[in-house]
């Protein structure tokens, strides 16, 4: 299940482009169009900033853009970036050292299987798919 977090990181980056302008968006402006509180945007806006999903900048004209062009991002990065790894077990998980089952887990071709299903689903879908 993905986090509220997420979803309105989705929704923050749809909204910016559906916009198509090159001035920062005022994120009151989407907290009215997306009908979520601005305070909570604004920690979502935070956290897509510091990973370079959007950039933002303060004073009257200020807001909120995206960095790059809607079919440049995919969905998979917005929703790692908020969720963290979409591994389902431990073992899967980037760096993870060698799991000592390894070599007797019964399930471990079952959490592949469904791990590059998930994954390669989230990473073909594009921003520009969902506008």
């Amino acid at each position: 299940m993905f986090s509220t977090k997420s979803r309105y990181a989705l929704r923050i980056l749809i909204d910016l482009a559906q916009q198509k302008s090159d001035d920062f968006i005022p994120l009151k402006d989407i907290a009215e169009r997306q009908d979520i509180s601005k305070k909570y945007l604004e920690i979502i806006a935070k956290d897509l900033v510091k990973g370079g999903l959007i950039r933002g900048a303060s004073g009257k004209h200020g807001g909120y853009m995206l960095t790059r062009a809607p079919e440049d991002y995919s969905v998979g990065e917005i929703i790692d970036h908020m969720e963290g790894t979409f591994a389902p077990v431990v073992c899967l998980e980037e760096n993870a050292g060698e799991c000592p089952r390894s070599g007797v887990c019964k399930t471990i071709s079952m959490w592949t299987e469904f791990y590059e299903l998930e994954r390669n689903f989230f990473y073909g879908k594009k921003l520009s798919d969902l506008l």
